[in-house]
C-alpha cells in the first residue's frame, strides 16, 4: 500500500478509537451543562471551549464521532449487503432479468440523494414512533442512507460479475456442477472482493457527509444528542462571534472524509498493482 494509504489506515484507526471512547476522552459527559462557563474559548480546562449551555465542545465532538460513524458504517454495511446481492444476481441472471433489474437501478440512481434520504428518514421516523428518540433516528438514518447507497454498489458489482463470468475458472466451476448461488458465493465474490471493499471504504465518508447534512438542517439526530451535523448547526448561529463552535466539528468531518478517501485510494492502488 502507498504511504498515503497507510496514513489513511492510521487516521481511520484513530477515529475508531475516538468513536469507541466517546465523551470519556474528555472526562465529562457530553450533555453536562455549566452555564457559568458558557461560550468560553479553547483553554486548558476545555480544549475546544464550551457552547452556549456551557457544555464541553471536545466531549460533544468525541461523542459525535460515535454517532456519526455508527450511522456511516452501519449504512455502508447495509448498502454493501444489498448492492452485492442485487448486483450479483443481475450479473448472473442473463439478459432476460439483467435488463429490467438495471433499468430500475438507473431510475433510482437518477433521483437526488439528499431528497430521497430526507423522505425515507422522515417516513421511517414516523413508522418507528414507539422507539426511543435517539435509537429511532439512528435506525432511520442507517436505513435511509443504506437504502440510497446500495445503488452505486449494485452497478459496480454487476459489472464485475459480468466480467468474471467469462473467465475460465468460472467455466470450470460450472462444468463440475456449481449452481448460481455457489458460483456467486464461493467463486466469483471472493475474486472480486478487492474493488468492492475499496468502494465501500469510499462510501463511508459519503455517508458521514450525508448524515451531517441531514442533521444540520434539523431532520436527523436532534439535540441534546450530539452528532457532527448537530454541532455544526449549533455553531453556525454563532459563527461570527464564536467561530470555534463550527470549526471543530467541521474539522472532524473533514478529517473523516480525508481518512477514508486515503484508505480507499490506497486499497485501490494496491489492488491495481496486484492485478
Amino acid at each position: 500500500m502507498s504511504p498515503a494509504g497507510w496514513v489513511g489506515v492510521f487516521l481511520v484507526a484513530a477515529l475508531a478509537l475516538v468513536a469507541v471512547a466517546g465523551d470519556r476522552l474528555a472526562g465529562q459527559s457530553f450533555d453536562r451543562q455549566d452555564i457559568a462557563r458558557a461560550l468560553e474559548g479553547p483553554g486548558s480546562d476545555h480544549w475546544m471551549g464550551t457552547d452556549a449551555l456551557g457544555r464541553d465542545v471536545f466531549a460533544r465532538t468525541a461523542q459525535g464521532a460515535r454517532v456519526s460513524l455508527l450511522v456511516a458504517v452501519g449504512s455502508t454495511a447495509l448498502a454493501l449487503g444489498l448492492g452485492v446481492a442485487y448486483g450479483g444476481i443481475a450479473g448472473l441472471a442473463g439478459p432476460r432479468w439483467d435488463g429490467p433489474m438495471m433499468r430500475a437501478v438507473d431510475v433510482l440512481y437518477a433521483l437526488p440523494d439528499v431528497l430521497v434520504i430526507v423522505l425515507l428518514s422522515e417516513a421511517l421516523n414516523a413508522t418507528l414512533g414507539v422507539v426511543p428518540d435517539l435509537y429511532r433516528r439512528l435506525a432511520a438514518l442507517v436505513l435511509a442512507l443504506g437504502g440510497v447507497g446500495w445503488v452505486g454498489i449494485a452497478r459496480l458489482v454487476r459489472g464485475l460479475v459480468l466480467q468474471a463470468r467469462e473467465e475460465l475458472w468460472v467455466e470450470a466451476a460450472r462444468s463440475v456442477g456449481a449452481g448460481p448461488a455457489r458460483l456467486l458465493g464461493r467463486h466469483i465474490l471472493p475474486n472480486i472482493a478487492g474493488p468492492i471493499l475499496a468502494a465501500a471504504a469510499l462510501r463511508v465518508p459519503a455517508a458521514v457527509l450525508a448524515e451531517s447534512t441531514v442533521s444540520f438542517i434539523g431532520l436527523g439526530i436532534q439535540p441534546p444528542f450530539a452528532s457532527w451535523g448537530v454541532l455544526a448547526a449549533d455553531g453556525f448561529a454563532a459563527m461570527r462571534s464564536h467561530p470555534y463552535l463550527i470549526a471543530f466539528p467541521s474539522l472532524a468531518i473533514f478529517a473523516t472524509l480525508l481518512s477514508f478517501h486515503l484508505l480507499g485510494e490506497g486499497l485501490r492502488e494496491r489492488l491495481e498493482r496486484a492485478g
